[in-house]
């Protein structure tokens, strides 16, 4: 049984108990629940030390509570995390992609937990258990269960012995990014006093190795794609001439293509079936050369063509590429349709490669072309102001400099040697 001591204060206590004494701060009324809500600290011992020793707690308590601007909220993670979700302005592909680390990674190992008792510590020993298997598991052997529910036969496809699958660095620091977002939010809510994922290592993030195809298997994969057919040929024409990315490709409109001023004017991306702005939110305008623009005209007479033929009017806010499912041009070519296609083409070719690297492909011709790293960077699209081109394309920089190094080199005035004399 506890008793106060006698020099109990208004807002705090020292609590006597068999063999330690707890010092009790009531702390406000939790902003969410509204329930009272008190800081404690347990002092060994009940002798005049440790009387000492628990009044000096409860002055450190005081003082918390005093600097603080309201109660901490025992409210848990989960909560924190749904509205967070509710309140963030979020794209809808991004947040379709947050809401499955949530759901499959962060409830359930840390959805419980008070969001004023989470640590660094617990975060990075979170990360480490992920980095070393996504499911988390004790590192004993067990079977995987198949999703199905109740009796079974069980067959290999569908229960299986468990082997650890280890989470990508970049999922944890995605995943990392969601609960620094929530406990950013909490702490300006006022639910706790700091935020402590800003100061929990997460994994590093790993140096780019972009792979493009050499200058002969960029030629080998244009010449059969035109083969296929000459859509498909212009579509992959046109992703290694501009570096656009997939999604930029498949939302273009031929509204969007001066071909008099050879210009693409770049505004929107084509994500999960819905128009949105571009990656980096920037509208950007690329130029064509002579050739792009000369394959673009025909490939414009050509859709104006077939899309007549259907007996629709041709106009310039159709979608410039479209699978065979949409002759008209009406809606877009399908993202993973584009993806696959491409992968079959270079697997028969025997190239290793895939779509994205026709993007670095661009990007590293420019540089070792001796382009500058602004014009580079603007051309792609990239954030930062070119800081995130140098850091994917650091080697193919070092090489451009070097050129240019050579250029100024062989047109600076020859200085004449010892060895030069008759």
């Amino acid at each position: 049984m506890s008793r106060s001591h006698p020099d109990e204060r208004q807002r705090g206590r020292i609590e006597e108990r068999s063999k330690t004494l707890r010092v009790v701060v009531f702390a406000g009324n939790d902003p969410v629940t509204g329930r009272r809500t008190y800081l404690r600290e347990t002092i060994k011992g009940t002798d005049k030390a440790a009387y000492k020793r628990a009044e000096k707690a409860l002055t450190k308590l005081l003082a918390q509570v005093d600097s603080q601007r309201s109660a901490p909220s025992t409210v848990n993670l989960s909560f924190a995390l749904n509205e967070w979700m509710r309140t963030s302005e979020i794209e809808d592909s991004t947040r379709h992609t947050y809401q499955g680390y949530i759901d499959r990674s962060i409830k359930p190992a840390l959805g419980e937990a008070p969001v004023n008792k989470i640590s660094a510590r617990m975060l990075e020993g979170f990360y480490t258990e992920l980095r070393r298997c996504r499911s988390r598991c004790d590192g004993k052997p067990f079977v995987e269960k198949h999703k199905k529910t109740g009796d079974h036969d069980c067959v290999a496809e569908e229960c299986r012995p468990h082997v650890c699958k280890p989470m990508a660095a970049s999922t944890v620091r995605q995943v990392h990014a969601i609960i620094s977002g929530t406990l950013d939010a909490a702490e300006r809510w006022d639910w706790i006093s700091s935020n402590p994922a800003r100061v929990a290592r997460k994994p590093r993030q790993k140096r780019p190795e972009p792979d493009p195809p050499t200058p002969a298997e960029a030629a080998r994969l244009s010449e059969e794609a035109f083969r296929m057919d000459d859509d498909w040929g212009t579509l992959v024409w046109l992703a290694m001439t501009t570096g656009m990315r997939r999604g930029e490709l498949v939302g273009l409109r031929f509204s969007r293509i001066d071909l008099e001023e050879e210009v693409i004017d770049l505004r929107r991306n084509w994500v999960r079936g819905k128009e949105k702005g571009t990656k980096t939110h920037q509208n950007r305008r690329i130029a064509l050369d002579s050739e792009t623009v000369t394959l673009l005209r025909e490939h414009r007479d050509r859709v104006a063509e077939r899309v007549r033929n259907l007996g629709a009017k041709f106009t310039d806010d159709l979608f410039v590429f479209a699978g065979t499912q949409h002759p008209d041009h009406t809606e877009p070519y399908s993202p993973n349709a584009i993806t696959q296609r491409y992968k079959d083409m270079a697997d028969r070719l025997s190239i290793s490669t895939h779509l994205h690297a026709l993007r670095h492909y661009s990007a590293t011709e420019l540089l070792t072309a001796g382009i500058d790293l602004p014009t580079v960077s603007g051309r792609l699209g990239h954030g930062g102001g070119g800081a995130t081109t140098l850091r994917v394309y650091a080697a193919w920089v070092a090489a451009s400099d070097r050129k240019a190094a050579e250029i100024l080199g062989s047109r600076m005035p020859r200085l004449r040697r010892d060895d030069d004399l008759p």
